[in-house]
């Protein structure tokens, strides 16, 4: 994807001519999901950074351009920028928040520090029709988060809203296609918001929707075939539904010339290595390799505590022991990873700190020996699972909750070794279950346990006890990006404790984690 960082050669920008959107990222929390809301609209977009020029963008031949917001104010020294010349591309611009202050400072507007802001929920009062909010309600609600505002438009714009505090909440110069809103059209809680892109996307811009999973898979079967050529190629499965699509897309493109290999790591879910080598070798047809590393893993971890050097040290250790792997594979030099979008953010990019690093990114090391293949690196998380049902694969592997790369190396707080790892897959088999059991799988985005390295004092059978405490940890998102804790029924809460302390030897307490994401990972490490 334009703007990130590749850790080598990569499939995954899928070039669709002009049919593509640039989002503009100027740092806000927001880019990815304009990204999303795009794309819920069938129209491919890329998120960019703000230094892209102009030459770029005429190169990119994009059929629009959006900006996004920031947290930063135009007035303030090192404040992103856009290169002006891309007002004259002929390509229509819509600014979002920072988006539309930066277009209006740019063009010879005034932007204010009115030393009161929005923030929330905000009544907006459409006062002209344009072509944006033609047909929307004269009056509702968007959400709002500035502290500067747009004071006085450049010339040729005309007011289309305000709100009490906002002269100029929405702004638009239809002949030259430039338009700025100042609230956040992309985010649920403003009534309207998607139609207003899809008017941007549709009436502006005339975009086709040609955005599908069918065009997803042909775009990168194609891309595939253009990278391989006529060579081998293995992929790292791990049995979740990202791996697997990936696998089942490089499967399509050059069929028998790629190899799965299945490292058991001894860090995944209780039974899942059966499980995976029963979904892939047997139903889907595909070589697999089953390697079997668990004490490699535990050996390299041992004494390790920091989470990015569990995950640095079970990326390496992967990648030695698919060089391994090749066996008489001598001429496979590709391997394919099931990387996603959000993998390549929270590791960070030219536009995004680094939270954390993936081991399939951030945890890869300088002395690859394979050029890189990753189909879906541009896609979201739902994006993957329809793209899944596209190509076939069983419900099972497609709806498979989400699950670390490192596996439960970092769901275990501390140093990993053979007994936390039994344990900690021992407890999780419970919350799983029960939330199956209670018929929640669909409607729960990702539940687990994670394994704490402190103890507690209790009472069990009138004995004191010096146990682990389980946490458990319950999300419901769209895309991994965000998330929030999922309200789990008490009675379910208390089935899951109950079990846990009952059957699981060494623990004494759980407990259940309710802080949502931001400001919490959905992992603990």
């Amino acid at each position: 994807m334009t703007g990130l960082p590749p850790s080598g050669p990569v499939v995954g920008g899928f070039a669709v001519g002009e049919q593509t959107v640039l989002v503009v990222d100027f740092g806000a929390q927001y880019a990815q999901l304009i990204a999303r809301r795009v794309r819920e609209a069938r129209v491919y977009s890329e998120i960019v950074p703000a230094t892209i020029s102009a030459e770029e963008v005429r190169r990119r031949r994009p059929i629009g351009i959006v900006l996004s917001g920031g947290p930063r104010s135009v007035h303030v020294d090192g404040a992103p920028i856009l290169d002006p010349a891309v007002y004259d591309t002929g390509v229509p611009v819509l600014g979002i928040c920072y988006g539309a202050q930066l277009l209006a400072a740019q063009l010879g507007g005034e932007v204010a520090r009115t030393g009161r802001g929005e923030y929330g929920r905000t009544d907006l009062e459409v006062t002209a029709t344009g072509r944006l909010e033609a047909g929307q309600a004269p009056r509702r609600a968007v959400w709002m988060s500035h502290f500067d505002a747009i004071a006085t438009v450049p010339e040729g714009f005309s007011v289309t809203a305000r709100t009490a505090d906002c002269q100029v909440a929405a702004m638009e110069d239809p002949r030259r296609g430039l338009y700025g809103v100042q609230f956040h059209p992309e985010v649920a809680h403003t009534e309207g918001g998607q139609r207003l892109l899809e008017r941007f996307l549709l009436d502006v811009c005339g975009a086709r929707q040609d955005w599908t999973t069918s065009s997803i898979a042909e775009t990168a079967t194609e891309a595939i075939r253009r990278q391989v050529g006529d060579g081998r190629a293995i992929c790292g499965l791990s049995g979740g539904v990202d791996s697997a699509v990936a696998a089942a897309l490089v499967h399509r493109a050059i069929g028998s010339r790629l190899t799965c290999v299945f490292v058991d790591t001894g860090l995944m879910r209780a039974d899942e290595g059966a499980q995976v080598e029963d979904a892939f070798h047997r139903h889907q047809g595909m070589e697999l390799v089953h390697v079997r590393a668990a004490d490699r893993f535990l050996d390299r971890l041992a004494g390790v505590v920091d989470p990015e050097e569990k995950r640095k040290a079970v990326g390496e250790l992967f990648i030695r022991v698919f060089e391994e792997a090749r066996g008489g594979l001598t001429d496979a030099g590709y391997l394919v990873q099931g990387t996603l979008y959000p993998d390549v953010i929270e590791s960070g990019t030219a536009t995004a700190a680094k939270i954390k690093s993936h081991h399939n990114v951030g945890g890869l090391p300088d002395d690859l020996d394979f050029e890189l293949v990753e189909p879906l690196r541009s896609l979201f998380k739902d994006e993957v699972r329809q793209l899944g049902t596209e190509l076939g694969l069983p419900d099972e592997i497609v709806w498979r909750q989400p699950f670390p790369g490192p596996g439960l190396s970092v769901r275990i707080i501390g140093e990993v070794t053979a007994e936390r790892v039994a344990l900690l897959q021992q407890a999780d088999a419970i919350v799983r279950e029960e939330i199956r059991l209670a018929g929640l799988e669909r409607e729960i985005w990702q539940a687990f346990a994670v394994l704490a390295d402190i103890r507690s004092v209790g009472v069990m059978g009138d004995e004191r006890t010096y146990g682990h405490p389980i946490i458990i940890r319950a999300v419901n998102s769209d895309d991994a990006m965000t998330a929030d804790w999922a309200r789990l029924p008490h009675e379910l809460l208390e089935r899951m404790a109950s079990r846990i302390i009952g059957e699981v030897h060494g623990i004494n307490r759980v407990v259940y984690d309710i802080t949502s994401k931001p400001p919490a990972t959905i992992e603990w490490e």
